[in-house]
């Protein structure tokens, strides 16, 4: 298949190397630049499939200074892919802010299907997937309140990120907005040797995190809608 886009947006596995599509390698190798949120994550990956390719960083500390350097190199005929640490760009992850310019800038872009974190863990989680509103990150601290109380009367599955050093605290806060007996699911590590969901109410939920004392790895938390 001839592609015919010029600027490509290539999911990356989320945890198992494995989990990448045959055309995502292709296009890795032809592409004429990589641009990668962190290019020593995305330099194990291609070394694993033995890609040798031209990285650069786009991330989310770069990406106002370097969107024009990026435009300009497409408008000349580059061809570049945009990659993330891990799962598809744009999602939680830089990609938003090139894609608009690559439209406004009439440059044609693709995105490829491929791994997204809150996707297994909502299936798996047994709780309502025909409709979802996914939140992503919550603030750390300024807009967290105000956040939260948009989704008190929230009717649809409640999707959120969150990373092992305020799990506690965020779970905490859902039990606060939501109540004890919310139902909900947390995944971590998806995709890896020590992969694990818990299901259940959000009191139990953090009864064992808590007691587990070594919360590491990546989350998604799925939950009830009211």
């Amino acid at each position: 298949m001839k592609e015919t886009a010029q600027f490509f947006l290539i999911p990356t596995p989320i945890g198992n190397l494995e989990d990448i599509t045959l055309r995502a390698l292709r296009l890795l190798k032809e592409v004429d630049v990589i641009l990668a949120e962190d290019t020593r994550n995305t330099s194990n990956l291609l070394k694993f499939y033995e890609i040798k390719n031209t990285l650069k960083s786009y991330h989310s500390y770069n990406e106002h200074k370097i969107q024009q350097l990026i435009i300009n190199s497409l408008k000349e005929g580059s061809i570049m892919a945009l990659v993330s640490d891990a799962g598809t760009p744009g999602i939680s992850d830089p990609g938003y802010l090139i894609v608009k310019a690559c439209l406004m800038n009439d440059i044609e872009i693709e995105c490829l299907p491929g791994p997204t974190a809150f996707v297994p863990a909502l299936v798996k989680s047994g709780l309502p997937t025909d409709r979802f509103a996914f939140e992503g990150f919550l603030p750390h601290k300024k807009g967290r309140k105000k956040r939260l109380d948009t989704l008190i009367n929230e009717k649809r599955t409640m999707i959120f990120y969150e990373s092992p050093y305020r799990i506690i605290k965020t779970l905490n806060d859902f039990i606060s907005y939501f109540g004890p007996s919310r139902k909900a699911s947390v995944s971590r590590e998806l995709s890896k040797r020590y992969e694990e969901t818990v299901n259940g109410d959000l009191e139990s939920i953090i009864q064992h995190f808590e007691e587990d004392g070594k919360v590491k790895g990546e989350f998604v938390i799925i939950v009830q809608g009211e």
